[in-house]
């Protein structure tokens, strides 16, 4: 089996070391940058499997590199924050990552993390499309085979879990699916993040495949539930 890559960025020259000592250890190949130009840059050379960001960073703060990786790739990304936040972490994830963890954190559950992230990244999310290959609602529709989503005859520019996430409603049209059963199917049992992730990726659907996203009529938020697709 192939090695999988991980490019570190971290400022922080004690933690740099002490995080690839540890993947290397756990037999990853690892890249690492002290600086967000520099690790972006190294993302853009070296295409890992999966990014370690922190947030704070010198040149470029991992918010502005989680948000260009994010336009140009759909690797995994997992941010690391000193403050502990809301607001940071909240917006890590509306930038795209895929999810974070809060200074100080134990080796082992940062290991247990990626381990997932990368499991998770070779996934196709289960749905109930019964064979079919096209998902048609009116002037929407997804092509399974070629991944692509069509709203009036023009592509959307979806994320990758947007996609998924797009699939699996409409695959299951009419049924309610709570935010954990979302997290389960989409991110897999053993995801550490929270259900807000499932909400900032509604809203980014909403707002591309919606003609007013602030009353939808297409995703239907279902109160003390969480959503479904109406078509």
């Amino acid at each position: 089996m192939a090695t999988h890559a991980i490019l570190i960025v971290e400022d922080e020259e004690n933690l740099l070391k002490a995080l690839k000592y540890n993947f290397e250890r756990e037999g990853y190949q690892v890249y690492t940058a002290e600086d967000g130009e520099a690790g972006l840059y190294s993302a853009r050379q070296n295409k890992p499997d999966l990014v370690i960001l922190d947030v704070m960073l010198p040149k470029l703060d991992g918010l502005e590199v989680c948000r260009i990786l994010r336009s140009e790739t759909s690797i995994p990304i997992l941010m690391l924050t000193a403050k502990g936040e809301e607001i940071d972490r909240v917006l890590g994830l509306e930038l795209g990552a895929d999810d974070y963890v809060t200074k100080p954190f134990s080796m082992r559950e940062l290991t247990a993390r990626i381990r997932a992230m990368l499991r998770r990244s070779r996934m196709v999310p289960a749905t109930s499309t019964d064979g079919e290959e096209v998902l048609k609602a009116d002037d929407l529709q997804i092509d399974l085979v070629s991944h692509t989503a069509k709203l009036k005859g023009a592509i959307l520019s979806l994320k990758p879990k947007e996609f998924d996430l797009l699939e699996l409603l409409m695959a299951n049209k009419g049924r309610a699916f709570t935010r954990e059963q979302i997290l389960n199917q989409l991110w897999g049992y053993d995801y550490f993040g929270d259900s807000r992730t499932v909400d900032v990726h509604v809203r980014w659907l909403r707002e591309k495949i919606e003609e007013d996203p602030s009353s939808p009529k297409r995703i239907i938020t279902v109160r003390g539930v969480g959503y479904r697709f109406e078509g």
